[in-house]
């Protein structure tokens, strides 16, 4: 095996949460050497326009922005590079952690910022149309479709919540739930029913997307009576969950149920010293660029003020 390198502050993942502490940590002469990750960006390198990150007033497209806080966090000093981190062992300080299952490397600190990935329906009309009226952000992307028809598909509280969301600037939102029943709670299901733009399709599941080059429509089939109807809409959204990228560090970290890293309220700090976690692994309730560069920002400081105590940096 090639021979460790020894970093200070070690960064796996780069979305805006991981370029965020790589331009903090650059900033606090931490040194810090960021891993990329498989989707060098995070999720914003499949969403099409972003509106709502402060800064750029006439918008901007997720891919570029990425690039934009790259180029910032390398002028500030960070050492980016691609690569996957595959296997880590927090057992004592400097920690290990593996890239490409071959490299080693030694770190006093580690920010990890590995995201969370939306779970798809699998079609691939979904993933053609992704970024052209299909979306599993119906706050990042319902502005786009004001005054239009559109569909959602989930049954939980989250689907619930962004019908809603949806409910208050599209003209209708169909939703689509595969059973008979929601696994929202009582009081998000009742404001779904009370919303006279929403109409719920109970048993619907969605056959394809259609849309040469956006949305156009769906086909759906009623899975009681086999029946397959076409709904003319402009988006399809997506609300079935997402998956926290954070495999890799389970027996480690402790998470929740879904496998999202805890987190001490307040701070970045994980339940092992020295490992802080920032964006959308440990953050399951906003899920936005802004709250995730924030939350990099606060792992950087809390890395920077631990590395001081052990008189690291």
């Amino acid at each position: 095996m090639e021979s460790a390198e020894k970093v200070h502050c070690l960064i796996i993942g780069s979305g805006p949460a991981g370029y965020t502490a790589a331009i903090y940590a650059a900033r606090a002469n931490m040194k810090p050497v960021l891993y990329q990750g498989i989707q060098p960006g995070g999720q914003l390198t499949i969403t099409t326009e972003v509106e709502n990150y402060p800064g750029y007033s006439e918008g901007i497209q997720g891919p570029e922005m990425m690039v934009v806080f790259e180029k910032q966090a390398v002028r500030m000093g960070a050492d980016i590079r691609y690569g996957l981190v595959t296997k880590v062992d927090f057992l004592e300080a400097p920690y290990k952690v593996w890239v490409d299952e071959e490299k080693l490397i030694l770190a006093d600190a580690v920010i990890i910022s590995t995201g969370a990935s939306a779970k798809w329906l699998g079609l691939p009309s979904e993933q053609r149309l992704n970024g052209y009226g299909v979306s599993a952000c119906a706050v990042c992307d319902g502005f786009f479709f004001k005054g239009k028809e559109v569909a959602i598909v989930g049954a939980g509280d989250t689907a619930a919540e962004e019908a809603l969301y949806l409910s208050k600037m599209c003209s209708k939102v169909n939703m689509l739930i595969r059973k008979g029943a929601m696994k929202a709670s009582k009081i998000m299901q009742d404001r779904v029913f009370r919303a006279e733009n929403i109409e719920v399709h109970w048993n619907t599941e969605t056959e394809e997307v259609l849309g040469d080059k956006k949305v156009e429509a769906i086909r759906v089939k009623n899975n009681k009576t086999n029946e397959v109807s076409t709904i003319p809409v402009s988006a399809f959204f997506v609300a079935i969950g997402h998956t926290p990228n954070s495999d890799i560090f389970k027996g480690w970290l402790d998470m929740d149920e879904a496998g999202y890293i805890c987190t001490t309220p307040g701070t970045s700090k994980t339940n092992m010293e020295g490992v802080f976690a920032s964006g959308d692994v440990q953050d399951k309730i906003y899920r936005q660029a802004v709250t995730a560069a924030g939350s990099g920002c606060m792992a950087a400081l809390d890395a920077e003020r631990y590395l001081s105590m052990k008189e690291l940096v």
